[in-house]
């Protein structure tokens, strides 16, 4: 087992094509995703998949126990491999994923999965905080456009604005 765990974070049904809340290109995303987790796998990383639940049904995605808030099938976790339920952006925040990681003697973390603006920034920005490398696979994660007041972001370029800001003070980014 190696001190780098590869972190899996929200690639949920929600996030795909046809549900409630589509990412950008998120069947790209995917698919980097499980090649990041295949490999983490075959070098023998530790694993860990990030599951996003809202805390309301009237969420406007992962709504508690819908299909919408599962893993995706193209990244599921094998039997033995944790899932983190977490209820905000930041996958540590009220979560057992840094006991989790210190037990398995983790110093190195590797971030795929959704958003880039929330999830992801706010999970990386932990991990730095809290003492670990963190490397980031940027066509391994993905963004929405944003809107504020009459200005909207496009997908593209709220991703690239995000992995540029966690670039080198918080993050690797490959």
């Amino acid at each position: 087992m190696t001190t780098t765990a590869l972190i899996v974070i929200d690639i949920q049904n929600d996030y795909f094509t046809g549900g409630l809340w589509p990412v950008h290109e998120m069947d790209r995303v995917a698919e980097n995703a499980a090649k990041a987790l295949e490999k983490a796998r075959t070098e023998g990383q530790k694993v860990i998949f990030i599951r996003h639940e809202a805390l309301s049904d009237e969420a406007p995605f992962f709504r508690p126990g819908t299909e919408g808030a599962e893993i995706h099938p193209s990244v599921a976790p094998r039997d033995g491999e944790p899932v983190v339920l977490k209820h905000r952006p930041n996958s540590f925040h009220e979560t057992d994923l840094h006991q989790r990681l210190q037990d398995a003697g983790v110093t190195a973390v590797t971030l795929v999965g959704a958003m880039s603006q929330m999830c992801i920034d706010a999970t990386a920005r932990a991990a730095r905080d809290l003492g670990y490398d963190v490397t980031v696979i940027a066509d391994a994660c993905g963004a929405r456009e944003v809107s504020m007041g009459d200005t909207t972001i496009s997908a593209p370029d709220v991703h690239a604005a995000f992995m540029g800001a966690l670039q080198g003070a918080y993050a690797e980014v490959v």
